[in-house]
């Protein structure tokens, strides 16, 4: 596949326009490896949650009643209280609230994954970081150069493990609701 030739925007950096392109190709990737079921259940999802459904609904609903209550002069197939219309509507709720669990499945999913990657990211950012204070601190001592009196250096240059993260939180977050 040949990249066309990116336009530069003012103000972001190539490594900025960079990411977002690739972010960019990932999630049309990822859009076009969706499976028929998945890329029907989004359609009818999509569709469902927008103006123009309601408008058709209101349309059917207003031309079902008219029809039925005999004001068009035409037989009624379905007199009040519209049974038909009824188990036709139940019938369609069923269907779309499952087509939009569907979605929210692949989308929470989506959503789980771009998470784990947040995740991996930031912990191999905060590695880095204490590496490189950790280095500049052993190049400070080298040059002789008088460290400042910030205590707060010793806790930075601590490997930050995600298990202890996320046991604290808990503990934190069960206090809080003893409390």
């Amino acid at each position: 596949m040949a990249q066309e030739p990116v336009q530069r925007h003012v103000g972001l950096s190539k490594v900025l326009e960079r990411n977002i392109r690739t972010i960019t190709e990932l999630r049309l990737k990822q859009a076009r490896e969706r499976g028929l079921q998945d890329r029907i259940a989004d359609t009818v999802t999509a569709f469902s949650g927008s103006m123009p459904f309601v408008y058709l609904h209101i349309a059917w609903f207003l031309a079902w009643v008219a029809i039925n209550s005999g004001r068009l002069g035409l037989p009624a197939f379905d007199p009040f209280p519209y049974g038909l219309l009824t188990m036709i509507v139940s019938l369609e709720a069923i269907f779309l609230s499952a087509l939009v669990m569907i979605t929210q499945n692949r989308q929470s999913d989506e959503a789980e994954r771009r998470a784990d990657l947040d995740l991996q990211i930031g912990l191999l950012a905060e590695h880095e970081l204490t590496r490189v204070i950790k280095m500049l601190d052993a190049m400070q001592k080298k040059l002789g150069i008088e460290p400042d009196e910030d205590n707060e250096l010793e806790d930075l240059e601590m490997e930050t493990m995600p298990e202890d993260v996320l046991a604290e939180m808990d503990r934190l977050h069960r206090l809080e609701r003893r409390g």
